[in-house]
């Protein structure tokens, strides 16, 4: 794993929106209340965890675009009756969807709003088509499947929460398999935060063993005794995987992030040149959010 310093600029950091959001609603900081009486905690968080990302003198943010699930529902659930949705999503935070996207423009931060596809797939998108412009590509989120996305040093996963960076060789050791095997793990051990089941009995070491080795779902042999690393319950396992590839299959599928997205932006169109001033001071003064004005220190 790599450590939070300093790099040659210029630096594309790619936000998962929806995550902090929530993150800042489930935070044990005090709740917030617009002047109207909104709930507004959430989108007020999402803005005041932005704000230190900007002045980290760490991250020297110079490109940054902040993607959004909204709704909560994406092409996958047509694929998936099981995949996630807004059931279940607090209504007092489903409530603060647009204003949070709101919030970012007021801050000066590009925002991709998707619909058909999810963040992550913005995501996913950037971090394949801008690569070659930056000296390095920032995703900012725990998120197991944004995995993928990981090349080398070139593009890596930053967990702000647990102030670490993940480059390729920190995903092989922390996950035991390469980038491109990620989807095919997660659809043996399933992803309880997308609504991806799994298949019974396959573990994260199971997964990985075999997957360490063979790749893909669809190298591994349905014969246990022609597998050629050893597994716990091998003849379980096999018996599972040779029943219900199909399903395998399926939850690969919704597992594999879309990196053809149709973003407006060129890498150029993601620059952040500074807070608008009376975008956000009319922003902060209609959420009762008057401390978060003084905090910018890169204004226009």
């Amino acid at each position: 794993m790599l450590s939070l310093t300093p790099m040659e600029r210029p630096r594309l950091h790619l936000v998962d929106g929806t995550f902090e959001l929530y993150r800042a609603h489930f935070s044990p900081r005090p709740s917030h209340a617009a002047p109207d009486g909104r709930d507004n905690k959430a989108t007020v968080g999402l803005i005041s965890s932005l704000l230190g990302l900007l002045h980290d003198p760490a991250e020297e943010v110079t490109h940054l675009a902040v993607a959004f699930d909204n709704p909560i529902a994406s092409f996958r659930n047509e694929l998936f009756e099981g995949y996630k949705s807004d059931l279940g999503v607090p209504p007092e935070l489903r409530a603060q969807f647009d204003a949070a996207e709101a919030a970012c423009r007021a801050l000066g931060v590009t925002v991709w709003s998707m619909q058909r596809w999810e963040a992550d797939d913005a995501l996913a998108t950037a971090a394949t088509r801008f690569a070659a412009e930056t000296s390095q590509v920032r995703i900012l989120t725990p998120d197991k499947d944004l995995g993928q996305c990981v090349r080398g040093t070139q593009v890596v996963q930053v967990d702000r929460i647990r102030q670490k960076v993940i480059d390729e060789e920190g995903l092989r050791e922390a996950r035991g398999v390469a980038p491109e095997s990620i989807p095919d793990l997660l659809a043996l051990t399933g992803d309880t935060a997308d609504g991806i089941p799994g298949l019974p009995g396959f573990g994260a070491k199971s997964a990985a063993t075999l997957l360490g080795h063979y790749g893909r779902l669809e190298d591994i042999p349905d014969d246990p005794l022609a597998w050629e690393v050893k597994v716990r319950g091998a003849p379980r396992l096999a018996a599972t995987l040779a029943a219900r590839r199909e399903d395998a299959s399926l939850y690969k599928t919704l597992a594999t992030l879309v990196t053809d997205v149709p973003l407006p932006e060129d890498f150029e169109g993601l620059r952040f040149t500074g807070v608008p001033r009376d975008a956000f001071g009319a922003w902060c003064a209609a959420e009762g959010a008057g401390r978060l004005a003084e905090r910018p220190k890169r204004w226009r």
